[in-house]
């Protein structure tokens, strides 16, 4: 005999389709966020493949080093303690012109494994709004098409028009032909509705640039 009447187990059953109906969604989205996040930024795992093997080399060389001395074999290398004692030792013994290329190339290598770890190595990709799927373009194609809506746009061949496409803003620039003036505006009001359709995110900002000096038209 049940403790529950069967309207309560009705109501229990119905709330635990409803919980799995509302978390799929939640956990869709996610999944697309972590898809779109690691096909927009770049890996950093070459350069951790990098740092930890120098580690791992240089603490299996240490213990060799400390192994040979505790068995009282002659180091392979160098001594450790005698190592040790010549770096407490700097700046004596070593040319300083040395010395400080030395701490140079330390500083840059610091330098490029602090700003790999702290900036967020975005590719040269945009993310295209979608709530269905996950869709990543890279730039040179939103600039191939960018370049095409501009090229229209303006009445100039395809050598003409030159897009530079960054995360933020749209750069057009055109050359025009000798003797026919190019509509900034209207170019500008193809490229912005052309950028518009494709749903960018971030959406970039649109500038254009017409050069003073136009070409010879064939």
């Amino acid at each position: 005999m049940s403790g529950l009447p069967e309207s309560g187990r009705r109501n229990g059953a119905g709330s635990d389709e409803k919980v799995s109906a509302m978390s799929k969604p939640v956990s869709d989205a996610k999944l697309m966020r972590r898809v779109l996040r690691r096909e927009s930024h770049s890996s950093r795992a070459a350069l951790s493949t990098v740092a930890a093997v120098t580690v791992t080399v240089i603490a299996v060389y240490f213990l060799l080093e400390s192994a040979l001395r505790a068995l009282g074999q002659p180091p392979w290398l160098a001594d450790p303690l005698t190592a040790a004692q010549r770096v407490a030792d700097l700046p004596e013994g070593i040319e300083p012109g040395l010395l400080a290329a030395l701490g140079a190339l330390l500083a840059l290598l610091g330098l490029v494994f602090f700003f790999t770890a702290v900036l967020p190595g975005k590719r040269s990709r945009h993310v295209i709004a979608d709530d269905r799927i996950a869709v990543v373009a890279d730039d040179e194609v939103i600039a191939s098409a960018l370049a095409r809506c501009a090229r229209l746009a303006a009445g100039v061949t395809r050598e003409q028009v030159l897009v530079v496409l960054s995360r933020r803003a749209v750069t057009v620039n055109i050359r025009p032909t000798s003797g026919v003036p190019v509509d900034e505006s209207a170019v500008h009001a193809a490229v912005q509705e052309e950028a518009g359709r494709m749903a960018l995110e971030p959406r970039p900002q649109v500038r254009i640039n017409v050069a003073a000096v136009g070409v010879v038209g064939v």
